[in-house]
């Protein structure tokens, strides 16, 4: 049996001794701690340096667009894991966190990845209205949603999405791949009948183009972001539970049907 050559093992990341961290060729202690926020540590981890500041601006925020949306899904998965084990603080967070589809934040990475298979190359002038109505047929003949436009409750348009816009202009953000998303929202509109406008995971997927992420890891910065906002949540449902009236009221509604009727009950 012929011997299997093994691959190198390495990362680029960073390593430690006895007496210091160094984190992509910076002294953490020194370079990095206290000098960097949040939202910089983490556009270090995905580009290896540090960010201008026009940078800096947009990605962060990028990550505080996703950190918080209320009693959402995740938020409600998080709150109900607490509630069966709140001696782990974060599996309630993780169990959150898992809810990150193509429904809910995850739509960032469909959204960057539309966009990067329109336009494989970045253009300076592009056919937008060619390239978006390419994008909205397609999807409408496999009759799939298009990520990144509209939203269930937020009519006629996402309010995050505006102030985006405004950032992404300031910082010099709003280039090709950020007009091809909102050229396909306009053209999906059209098409519909419908008011159908970029959204805030779109716009964010977009400004993920725009900075030169790797499509498949976009939904990762809203993972990042949402952990800070289930952490959140958890503080609270430790200080104001919601997690067992809201499982009792379900367990009540669902069963109703199946339970006999009380005397004084209405026929």
């Amino acid at each position: 049996m012929a011997t299997r050559k093994q691959k190198k093992i390495k990362t680029d990341i960073g390593w430690s001794d006895a007496k210091s961290i160094t984190l992509f060729g910076k002294d953490f202690s020194s370079e990095i701690l206290g000098h960097l926020n949040l939202g910089d540590m983490g556009f270090l981890e995905l580009t290896g340096r540090f960010p201008n500041p026009a940078e800096s601006r947009m990605f962060n925020a990028m990550v505080v667009t996703l950190v918080e949306h209320g009693i959402t899904p995740s938020a409600l998965v998080a709150r109900l894991t607490y509630l069966g084990a709140p001696e782990s603080l974060q599996g309630a967070v993780a169990a959150g966190l898992n809810g990150l589809g193509t429904v809910f934040v995850g739509s960032v990475e469909g959204a960057a990845k539309l966009l990067y298979e329109a336009m494989p190359v970045r253009q300076d002038q592009p056919d937008l209205q060619a390239l978006a109505a390419k994008v909205v047929d397609d999807f409408r003949s496999r009759r799939a949603i298009v990520p990144g436009i509209g939203h269930p409750f937020h009519k006629p348009i996402d309010p995050r999405t505006p102030r985006l816009k405004q950032i992404a202009a300031e910082t010099g953000f709003d280039g090709p791949y950020f007009q091809l998303m909102d050229a396909v929202a306009t053209r999906a509109s059209e098409l519909t009948g419908k008011d159908m406008p970029m959204n805030a995971t779109g716009a964010v997927g977009a400004l993920c183009c725009e900075m030169g992420f790797d499509w498949k890891i976009c939904r990762g910065l809203g993972v990042m972001a949402r952990a800070v906002g289930l952490v959140g949540h958890i503080l609270e449902e430790s200080r104001d539970p919601m997690a067992q009236e809201i499982w009792y009221r379900i367990e009540e509604s669902a069963t109703e049907h199946l339970r006999p009727p009380t005397p004084g009950d209405k026929a």
